[in-house]
């Protein structure tokens, strides 16, 4: 059965002022074409980054190696309604990325955990043998460390492959699958041959920048957090480190596919973003939608990669109801 398809319209006032940004370019921001001057170094464990809950630890032991994986627990503040939602960042973010999306969750009665996985954000980022299997079983582990037997899990970008596998290798733990803006909506693997991972050797401001503007339509000086931080690891003396961590985990994405897992996972699923992530994104959404055994899709007209920084009115209401079925 073919998934359901809605468009989310913007509100009246908002649909006009993004037409104008369109179509005329008015008052539409660029960021600097120079880093700024109190830019500096950002350590790769990022405890000087802000995040917007307090963040807690759990420890363990992988492939012999001691880790700590950080996480948000955050309570419901709107009336409880039972249920936990696993937030799940893209390749290039942390936890603290889904900041207004984890507030709008919490006032509707989720209990949200946002997690640093492995490798990335507050958790350690250890050199190993990275798969989508491994980032599947860390999120067990932080529900399991939480006393969570059941949650939804959404995941942007990187974290909708995780999310996916994560609902394939636990059934009886996923409630819902929230796929924003994922990658991996097509096996791409025919004729990409093998080669080995390869960190790259700085990061420039230019690279820095490009990352982060090419996931928005739209710039606003609030994503140069996001652009600093970026900019300032390839300042730290841990670059080399994360640099292979960020090589290991884009073979990952290189080289598996989880459009085999859908088929065989029933939770409700629900394949939302901008439509303007890519010429394809579209239809690859709907066809991802239609894998699923109880799919759906929502498409946000005008809105790139990133919907929970540039449309947050529309992707949180569209959660909200797809999460409370």
């Amino acid at each position: 059965m073919p998934a359901s398809i809605r468009i989310f319209a913007l509100p009246a006032p908002l649909s006009l002022a993004v037409l104008l940004l369109t179509v005329f370019g008015l008052g539409a921001q660029e960021p600097p074409a120079a880093p700024p001057a109190e830019g500096g170094p950002v350590s790769i464990t990022m405890e000087e980054v802000p995040y917007p809950h307090p963040v807690s630890h759990i420890e363990f032991s992988l492939y012999g190696q001691d880790l700590r994986m950080a996480f948000m627990d955050v309570a419901p503040t709107g009336t409880a309604n039972g249920r936990t939602v696993a937030l799940l960042h893209g390749g290039n973010y942390w936890a603290a990325s889904w900041e207004g999306i984890i507030d709008d969750l919490a006032e509707a009665g989720f209990r949200v955990v946002a997690m640093d996985q492995i490798g990335y954000g507050r958790s350690s980022k250890p050199i190993l043998p990275y798969s989508l299997d491994m980032h599947a079983g860390n999120i067990a582990r932080v529900l399991d460390h939480l006393g969570i037997e059941r949650a939804a899990v959404v995941g942007h970008s990187y974290g909708g492959m995780k999310a996916s596998r994560f609902a394939l290798l636990y059934p009886d733990r996923t409630t819902h699958v929230g796929l924003v803006n994922a990658i991996g909506l097509a096996d791409m693997r025919a004729g990409r041959e093998w080669s080995e991972p390869q960190p790259a050797p700085d990061r420039s401001y230019e690279a820095a920048l490009a990352t982060i503007r090419g996931h928005v339509e739209q710039w606003d000086d609030a994503y140069l957090e996001y652009v600093r931080v970026h900019y300032g690891w390839g300042l730290s003396g841990d670059w080399p480190r994360l640099a292979m961590v960020r090589a290991l985990n884009s073979d990952v994405i290189r080289t598996t596919t989880v459009v085999h897992d859908w088929p065989q996972i029933e939770a409700p699923a629900l394949v939302v973003g901008g439509e303007l992530d890519g010429p394809r994104f579209p239809e690859l959404a709907r066809a991802a939608a239609d894998a699923f055994q109880n799919g759906e899709v929502v498409l946000f007209p005008g809105v790139g990669h990133n919907p929970h920084w540039e449309a947050p009115e529309l992707l949180a209401p569209a959660l909200i109801e797809f999460l409370r079925r």
